[in-house]
């Protein structure tokens, strides 16, 4: 009898590692399945925020990881994701499963339109006009002659809604699976988008926008749809949190907030699609955790675990369990 080839051995091991991949997904679905039965009503609002975060970090590494364009201010696209969810449930009764994707849509639009005369900046002057818009969306939101449909100041307050077709399920259950089916549909678009032959364009006018140019990719093109797009995960995520906190206000869109999605990703892993679990969950989690460790000096605590992140882990933590599973794979190969 015939022994197997190398050749024929192989092709075995991409088809297992799939395998495994799907099993674990499937495994971590499950879990987030069964989560908000066993823990209190604060921590399921807790872990629904982590899955709201964690659409706005996966929109901006579509963006930053994966396209290279620098945003520090999307935390103004959440907020224009929020008051246009805000604004056609309260105003217009439009039911909420509706308006979370309208203010998808009006996000795209502006992160599209937003993308055009960010075509001539790159790198800091990018970032600078990013800036500038999160800087300037909540003094606007403020102004009286739109204070009829923002609240102005004083925001607005939503009703928390409860769960459809008589479901046993608490309203802060039903918002995190309604969060949930989201950050699935999401991942999902966000996964055949960076697979695709549009990924792989976008990737390559990050890696070298020249070579890119020279080999026919239309720059302006995924350069905008890839601005647009990441607006729309960051506007869907914008309008779930109004539902999930059952309130807007301008201040609650300062820059901290875009400061702190930028800080996430880069913690969970620039340019993987994991990692904005990861960084979610390090913004949920770890300020809670240096405020018990010092009442009297949280930040310094907090700043101090990121810069313990960077130095331990430079490609994020993404990065690095990815560099753990190479390693341990190796060894048992040599084993």
């Amino acid at each position: 009898m015939q022994s197997p080839t190398a050749e024929a051995i192989m092709p075995t091991k991409p088809v297992a590692r799939l395998t495994d991949q799907r099993a674990v997904l499937i495994a971590i679905i499950v879990v987030a399945c069964v989560l908000p039965f066993f823990v209190s009503n604060y921590r399921v609002f807790q872990f629904t925020m982590v899955l709201i975060t964690s659409i706005a970090l996966l929109g901006l590494n579509l963006l930053t990881g994966f396209n290279g364009q620098i945003s520090l201010g999307h935390g103004a696209f959440y907020a224009v994701g929020a008051y246009t969810t805000a604004i056609l449930i309260e105003q217009f009764h439009l039911p909420y499963p509706l308006a979370i994707p309208c203010a998808g849509l009006v996000c795209l639009g502006c992160g599209w339109l937003f993308g055009l005369p960010a075509l001539r900046l790159d790198g800091l002057y990018l970032a600078l006009a990013t800036f500038a818009l999160g800087v300037c969306l909540p003094q606007i939101l403020k102004y009286k002659g739109i204070e009829h449909w923002t609240g102005g100041v004083q925001g607005i307050t939503l009703m928390k809604p409860e769960a459809p077709f008589g479901l046993p399920l608490s309203p802060d259950q039903w918002l995190y699976f309604f969060s949930l089916g989201f950050l699935l549909l999401t991942f999902w678009v966000a996964h055949n988008l960076v697979k695709s032959h549009t990924g792989r364009a976008i990737v390559a006018i990050r890696d070298n926008h020249l070579a890119a140019a020279a080999m026919g990719i239309d720059l302006a093109r995924y350069k905008t749809t890839t601005f647009g797009v990441s607006a729309m995960f960051t506007g869907i995520a914008g309008g779930l949190s109004a539902l999930v906190v059952q309130f807007v206000a301008p201040d609650s869109f300062q820059f901290l907030l875009s400061a702190g999605f930028l800080v996430g990703i880069v913690v969970g892993g620039l340019a993987s699609l994991s990692g904005a679990v990861f960084g979610a969950i390090f913004l949920q989690f770890v300020p809670n955790v240096a405020d018990q460790i010092s009442k009297a000096a949280p930040w310094a605590v907090y700043g101090a675990v990121m810069i313990a992140f960077a130095y331990l882990m430079p490609e994020g933590i993404a990065g690095y369990i990815r560099k753990a599973r190479s390693a341990g794979a190796t060894a048992r190969n040599k084993a």
